[in-house]
């Protein structure tokens, strides 16, 4: 059996170390070698061969096993990553989700749970960029300034302060700061990286609500 571990991230400035160290953690835990990884540096907006997802469906075989950190590293979308595993499962490819142990592509069963999880995942996430969206435009419509203030001293990270409690939420839902930067990046001017996020994140001003 050939064991692929496959890594992807949006940005040069999430850390691909990180989900490495996640899948040979499990492995170690299951008593498995990883014999080679298959890393990815781009958006998952990316085509399937930018994403190097030709390159692993050409790589694996019957009775190989691909070992993924989560399901939205594989697809841009739930009809995309569904797509992906059944070609893959269909071939006789196990596929293991390191955070979510209880998925499997093998039987009905198994289908189905990841037909449910992938549509509920893909929902949440378009339910959550549509408050974020909604509430801009109600901040916008009772005149408040969004914008990094002019001659902040603090200027890394300030840029995000008009969405403090829209951040905050996302934490409290247990989003990866990853996650956040892209719900919130397509509402600024200019995009901010990884580490103003995290930054923002270890010195968030308190909540708009209690000041």
């Amino acid at each position: 059996m050939f064991t692929v571990g496959y890594i992807r991230v949006s940005t040069d400035e999430q850390d691909l170390s990180k989900q490495k160290h996640l899948l040979l953690e499990y492995a170690q835990q299951q008593r498995l070698i990883i014999d080679q990884f298959i890393e990815a540096e781009v958006s998952s907006r990316k085509t399937p061969q930018e994403r190097r997802i030709i390159e692993l469906q050409d790589l694996l075989e019957t009775g190989d096993h691909l070992i993924v950190a989560e399901l939205s590293r594989l697809g841009r979308n739930m009809l995309e990553t569904l797509n992906i595993i059944n070609v893959l499962s269909e071939r006789g490819i196990k596929i293991t989700f390191v955070r979510q142990p209880e998925l499997s592509t093998s039987g009905g069963h198994g289908k189905l749970l990841l037909a449910i999880y992938s549509y509920f995942a893909e929902a949440e996430r378009d339910y959550i960029s549509m408050r974020t969206k909604q509430g801009l435009a109600a901040a916008r419509a009772s005149g408040k300034l969004l914008g990094r203030p002019k001659g902040s001293r603090n200027k890394r990270g300030s840029l995000l302060t008009p969405f403090a409690n829209q951040i905050r939420e996302y934490r409290r839902l247990g989003l990866s700061v990853g996650s956040i930067q892209k719900l919130i990046n397509p509402l600024l001017e200019k995009p901010a990286t990884y580490n103003t996020f995290k930054y923002f994140m270890q010195h968030e001003p308190q909540d708009s609500r209690n000041q």
